[in-house]
């Protein structure tokens, strides 16, 4: 399976030059604890670094600093882990325990942010995986019980 089926395509942005106080009003108005910072260009979005919550109080709430003086791009990581829409899930999952990273963004063809992937929806696609395996053991009694009488 490739991770561009699973990744969450509504996927909320900043830029490096917004503050960090209107960095955190869109992750309060669109409910999520991440951004991908993006440099914008004509209608592109290349992700250059995540802007997470966390970030936010250790860097900027912690220190007592002044969030509308930062910029997004101050406070980011740009240690940015990405993947492609045609990455092999299990490959991508591999790289992020690797490097101990948690959300991913989705590339399209082009270099273009295309959606995110987190270690939750990684983690719901290998419960579902796992309850299918789960059900081969039943389905094969209740084929065998069939086939012996």
């Amino acid at each position: 399976m490739h991770i561009g089926e699973l990744s969450v395509v509504q996927t909320v942005s900043c830029t490096r030059d917004d503050t960090v106080q209107a960095a955190a009003m869109l992750m309060r108005r669109h409910h999520v604890g991440d951004l991908v910072v993006v440099d914008a260009d004509g209608g592109a979005s290349v992700p250059v670094g995540i802007l997470t919550d966390r970030d936010i109080v250790l860097a900027v709430v912690a220190p007592g600093l002044d969030p509308a003086s930062l910029l997004a791009g101050d406070v980011m990581s740009d240690d940015l882990l990405t993947a492609n829409e045609s990455d092999d899930v299990y490959a991508t999952i591999e790289r992020m325990r690797l490097r101990g990273i948690r959300r991913v963004p989705v590339l399209d063809a082009n270099g273009n942010l295309s959606g995110i992937v987190s270690a939750d929806d990684l983690l719901a696609f290998l419960v579902d995986e796992m309850g299918e395996l789960a059900r081969i053991g039943s389905w094969q009694q209740a084929h065998e019980r069939r086939a012996r009488q």
